[in-house]
């Protein structure tokens, strides 16, 4: 299948259903927040390497997770019983999604997909009310976090990232339950990872993704700092 390539001047992507085998839908463009927004929408996250041209993503199957089927293990529950962790939200996003960026990942040879010009992007949105950030503290050292995009129903996961043990796992599934209470249907991982398979994770299919997505289009979006929305 061919990789379409995008104009700068033109929002529009081509449908998710033509991507090529690997996910991979279109290049070029920009990142600004129309487009960004829009590609969420459609189910399409950008990812691409340093001084490479952007890349715009739609994979089949889709990993996500639905809030009802969270997994919390025995081990982790402890933590949660015992408030080894504080969590925040939105008070320090700029610090989670640079953490993010720095955070060595098993395998990664160099080098990192949060560029730039995609750390720009998402603090964009950020100050725009659609990217937030999760936050988790001991003793008033943030130790883990994770970040992502909200829209209606969905939280589009991002990143996250962990100094301590279990950290960003705590964030998660504090996110998660928080999210379930406020009715979200699903958090989009993206891809499959074991880690979040062991969260309860799981792959779907695009179109069934993109059902989700057509009807999460006529919900109302929680936008704007959740610290004051959701943290309470």
């Amino acid at each position: 299948m061919p990789i379409y390539l995008l104009s700068k001047s033109d929002l529009a992507f081509p449908h998710p259903s033509l991507a090529s085998p690997r996910g991979i839908l279109a290049m070029g463009g920009d990142l600004s927040p129309e487009r960004l927004l829009l590609a969420y929408r459609w189910g399409i996250f950008p990812w691409f390497n340093e001084g490479e041209e952007i890349l715009w993503w739609s994979p089949d199957p889709r990993f996500v997770l639905f809030p009802d089927e969270l997994k919390v293990s025995k081990s982790m529950r402890p933590y949660f019983n015992q408030r080894k962790f504080e969590v925040s939200l939105d008070t320090a996003f700029d610090r989670v999604i640079e953490a993010c960026r720095t955070t060595r990942r098993p395998g990664q040879l160099g080098g990192t997909w949060i560029t730039e010009e995609m750390l720009e992007a998402y603090r964009r949105l950020h100050r725009l009310g659609f990217a937030h950030s999760v936050e988790v503290w001991k003793a008033g050292e943030l130790v883990g976090g994770l970040y992502g995009i909200s829209l209606g129903k969905i939280f589009f996961g991002e990143s996250m990232f962990t100094r301590v043990s279990n950290a960003s796992k705590f964030g998660f599934i504090w996110i998660v339950r928080r999210l379930r209470q406020e009715e979200f249907w699903l958090i989009d991982c993206q891809q499959a990872t074991r880690h979040l398979a062991s969260l309860g994770a799981r792959g779907i299919s695009r179109e069934h993704f993109l059902e989700y997505l057509e009807k999460n289009s006529k919900e109302p979006t929680l936008r704007g700092n959740w610290n004051d929305i959701l943290n309470t």
